[in-house]
């Protein structure tokens, strides 16, 4: 394999993510033994080129150009890997590390872009909800059964007295303030420039 180490140390880089506050204090990321059990378990790889195995061994390689790989975008924080890992590595943690490395050096590209739209709803609503964007996608794959339940979502809730979806203003100002303070509004706007210049 072609690696790109960092500076002549390839820890380097496995150091860096277990010392982000992102990782675990226990991550086994140094004890991995290559085993594989991580891919054998993990959807994303059953279902595209993602290989949980792969992303350790070049981490530790201290491979570089790991933070360009589109595959992973393909992890979805299952956190399978976690569960079955023999030395208690996260491949899921590793994997949100490497995202946040490449958004600070703006190696970000457009499988970000999705994600915007959904922390947009996060600021308006002050809680998670499926982006408009998403709608055509979900439609297709989930059929007509699920369009006609988003229409009527609100008399279904009606009808088994959970109240409203949206959280009380007070609550959704509330997000507001730690979506600002925490830095995510700010993150956001970066994302949705960057989806500008594309």
């Amino acid at each position: 394999m072609n690696t790109q180490k960092i500076n002549e140390n390839p820890l380097e880089l496995a150091e860096v993510i277990i010392k982000n506050p992102r990782s675990s204090k226990d991550l086994g990321l140094l004890r991995c033994v290559q085993c594989g059990m991580c891919t054998s378990v993990c959807p994303a790889a059953k279902h595209s080129d993602y290989n949980p195995r792969d992303i350790i061994e070049r981490v530790l390689e201290g491979d570089e150009t790991i933070i360009k790989d589109e595959t992973l975008w393909d992890c979805f924080y299952c956190y399978t890997c976690q569960s079955i890992c023999p030395v208690g590595n996260s491949v899921c943690e590793v994997n949100q590390v490497l995202k946040q490395i490449a958004f600070d050096k703006d190696e970000v590209n457009d499988k970000l872009e999705p994600f915007a739209n959904y922390g947009e709803t996060y600021i308006n609503q002050g809680t998670g909800s499926i982006p408009n964007n998403f709608i055509k996608d979900l439609a297709r794959d989930f059929g007509p059964e699920w369009v006609n339940f988003k229409a009527n979502l609100s008399s279904i809730r009606d009808e088994l007295d959970l109240g409203p979806l949206n959280p009380p203003k007070k609550t959704v100002d509330e997000v507001d303030l730690i979506l600002k303070y925490s830095g995510f509004q700010k993150r956001l706007k970066k994302i949705k420039n960057e989806e500008d210049d594309l």
